[in-house]
């Protein structure tokens, strides 16, 4: 593992080739002892095709998830073990979901243009349509006000729904293909983005939708989900160049940290309440979870995921400490970790 800090020869720092406020340096400290396996996994097969993914957790301990290839919404309840299917609008291939705090259940049309609301009692779905230019709701996640924040990746948007209207306003960022993927929103109710297709961050104001873009130390980087800790401190993952990220935008400095392993692909991530953050490498088959203490600035943990695909999207429950996954092989995962 190769750390990388601004705080490595501040006396060279003048010398560095960045723009104001972009603190950065090529300092390297390595972390080869092996790593302890600090989590338990459980997995479930889904009992039907169509790549389970974006699961989260309801106010009944009920796990929703989304079937993108095979064009539903699942349910599990993990303790009774039974999965139900639930129908969306044909051409709808859920991509994400996230659940309000009355149960209702959102999801992102990814390829006919909406985002949906479903009663989880009766799976009736009202469907909010996408203004003009705007044909794959990625990524959702909700303000404070329970509006909802999403990413519209090839659409190259970012947009804010009304939940109670169904009125939507749009950003555009100034870079084209940036490709808004994962989101997050902060303490002061602010969107923020890892625009895939390029070397940046996002973020939007939400009274102007003026998007602000933040430029990654490194040019070939390509930051795919990201995660806001308790100071305000946005961590990323660079999925090409298989680095974590930690961006502070009180002070515009960056530190970096390669995973550790050969062809490291950081993608699905999860922030638990213990100060750790968990990233799925999904550069070797079966995927690897790895723990990063944000406290001690190092990896931690490392665990084999057994069903072995892809793991894309991770939530963590708050209530007991678990987060869950999808894993493209077909299975929904529950990891925990160990006191």
């Amino acid at each position: 593992m190769r750390t990388i800090s601004k705080l490595y020869h501040l006396a060279i720092a003048p010398l560095l080739l960045f723009p104001p406020f972009l603190i950065f340096s090529s300092g390297a400290v390595a972390q080869n002892d092996a790593l302890p396996d600090l989590l338990a996994l459980n997995e479930w097969k889904v009992p039907w095709e169509g790549r389970p993914r974006d699961p989260h957790v309801d106010g009944s301990d009920d796990v929703w998830f989304c079937g993108q290839a095979g064009n539903y919404i699942g349910r599990f309840a993990p303790l009774s073990g039974i999965f139900k299917q639930f129908s969306v609008p044909p051409g709808t291939h859920p991509h994400n979901l996230i659940v309000d705090d009355q149960d209702h259940i959102w999801y992102a049309g990814n390829r006919n243009a909406h985002i949906g609301r479903m009663n989880p009692k009766n799976g009736d779905i009202r469907r909010y349509a996408m203004p003009e230019g705007v044909d794959d709701p990625h990524t959702l996640v909700f303000n404070s006000a329970g509006n909802i924040w999403f990413t519209a990746q090839n659409s190259n948007r970012i947009g804010l729904l009304n939940v109670d209207s169904g009125a939507v306003r749009i950003a555009e960022p100034q870079t084209a293909d940036a490709r808004p993927y994962g989101i997050k929103v902060d303490a002061q109710d602010r969107p923020w983005i890892a625009l895939f297709g390029t070397n940046k961050l996002a973020r939007v104001d939400p009274q102007t939708m003026a998007v602000t873009e933040i430029e990654l130390p490194r040019a070939d980087a390509r930051p795919r989900r990201l995660e806001i800790d308790g100071a305000g401190n946005i961590w990323y993952v660079d999925y090409p160049g298989g680095y974590l990220g930690r961006y502070v935008p009180d002070t515009g400095k960056f530190t970096e940290w390669q995973l550790p392993g050969e062809t490291p692909r950081p993608y699905g991530t999860a922030q638990d309440d213990k100060g750790r953050l968990w990233i799925a490498n999904t550069g070797v088959i079966p995927n690897r979870i790895l723990a990063f203490d944000l406290a001690r600035e190092k990896f931690i943990s490392e665990s084999t995921v057994p069903s072995g695909g892809n793991v894309r999207h991770m939530y963590f429950n708050s209530e007991d400490g678990s987060f869950w996954f999808g894993v493209d092989t077909g299975y929904l995962a529950q990891g925990t970790p160990r006191k």
